[in-house]
């Protein structure tokens, strides 16, 4: 290129370099939005082939390698997508839904995939149906009654109230009803459970959450096997909505440390469950680790004994917003946060965060009281949560 004027060399810096005979122990970061072939011929056939690297939004090769990750953890294949809610959207919208089509979802699911089923009955004509995912034999009862039933969405481990979901049992009961299972596996990851195992048909994450567990990328993705993912992917493409390449090599990062960072929190978790459940000030802990938690022995058979989960939700004794207020704004080192999943421990108020979208009533039935607080447990020394959270305790009730 010596030959070739200043400015444009300058403008062809970099472009079109061999590739290094080396391979990069960090996975590369790949920003480019389009990619050369040698010929249009070459070219041509890329594009046929609808997942080569020819431009950004088909593929790329660090979120491809972040799918892959991914994938290969949950015993699948994976989509990524820029957001949680981006990626439940596209597990509904590849079922190919139709006006009449219901779609069951468990009562005590995440607030904003409630809402998203709303609107999309409200659009497209599709008649959401609540169940109970604790209890199956109520799931088979409320899908027998029902005809065109195209979907049951659950959540593996419940946000806020992390019941657990008898995967096969579910599965089994969409499947006779000629239903897809959908399963929200955030709050569980792959470590804990793969649903796909258990007969699940797509599996979702917020990977915002604890598979990239730093706090700085927003990210979604789909799982699933052979065709059933096909459509998803088709999806991210038409539609658009897909990872970003620096937030997929962020993504990549904090993943290959969450069997270290979600053991250290589930071992965290247990010892705050038990610690929570000693306080007087503490009307209720809910955490499937606790011999009476409804789902102990359920938890125990799926996520094989060990590891239960690194979120823990509990109601203060006594209290209503204002109480719960109180408490969140004298904490000193746990962090109010509307987020989960992170190296911190952080609570949220279920009532004005997560849940907010429902009516006060819609949140009573889902079991969400007014007193509830969501605990997502971090990596800190347990002995300096449990001295924050006590010294916030202790004002709950000052005037």
């Amino acid at each position: 290129m010596s030959d070739l004027a200043f400015e444009t060399r300058a403008a062809r810096a970099g472009v079109a370099r061999p590739p290094l005979l080396q391979v990069a122990s960090v996975p590369p970061l790949h920003p480019s939005v389009t990619w050369l072939l040698p010929t249009q011929q070459a070219l041509e056939a890329a594009l046929s082939e609808g997942n080569a690297f020819v431009y950004a939004r088909n593929a790329n090769p660090t979120v491809a390698l972040f799918e892959e990750a991914v994938g290969d953890l949950e015993g699948g294949e994976a989509v990524a997508f820029a957001s949680g809610q981006a990626a439940m959207h596209a597990a509904l919208l590849s079922l190919d839904l139709r006006p009449g089509d219901h779609v069951a979802i468990a009562r005590d699911c995440y607030g904003m995939t409630r809402t998203l089923l709303l609107e999309l009955s409200a659009s497209a004509g599709v008649r959401p149906l609540t169940v109970t995912a604790s209890e199956p034999e109520q799931v088979a009862a409320a899908l027998q009654r029902r005809e065109q039933v195209r979907a049951l969405v659950v959540e593996a481990i419940a946000n806020p109230l992390v019941r657990v979901a008898d995967l096969p049992a579910l599965a089994a009961i969409a499947h006779r009803h000629g239903a897809a299972l959908v399963v929200d596996a955030t709050l569980a990851t792959p470590l804990l459970v793969r649903p796909l195992e258990y007969g699940a048909d797509l599996v979702v994450h917020s990977a915002t959450k604890f598979l990239v567990g730093h706090g700085d990328v927003v990210a979604g993705v789909v799982c699933g096997r052979g065709e059933r993912l096909a459509p998803v992917r088709r999806l991210a493409q038409v539609v658009g909505g897909v990872l970003g390449p620096f937030e997929a090599w962020l993504a990549l990062r904090g993943l290959r440390t969450l069997a270290l960072r979600l053991e250290r929190q589930c071992q965290n978790a247990a010892l705050l469950a038990r610690w929570l459940a000693e306080q007087p000030t503490i009307a209720r802990v809910h955490y499937p680790g606790l011999p009476d938690h409804p789902d102990y022995a359920l938890a125990r058979r799926l996520f094989g004994g060990e590891r239960f989960g690194a979120v823990v939700s509990f109601e203060l004794a006594r209290a209503g917003r204002a109480e719960v207020e109180r408490f969140l704004d004298r904490l000193q080192l746990c962090l109010p946060a509307t987020t989960l999943g992170d190296l911190f421990s952080e609570l949220s108020y279920p009532a004005i965060a997560s849940h907010r979208t429902l009516t006060v009533q819609e949140r009573q039935a889902a079991g969400i009281s007014e007193a509830l607080v969501r605990l997502s447990v971090g990596i800190e020394a347990v002995a300096d949560v449990t001295a924050d959270l006590a010294q916030a305790l202790e004002g709950v009730h000052e005037r």
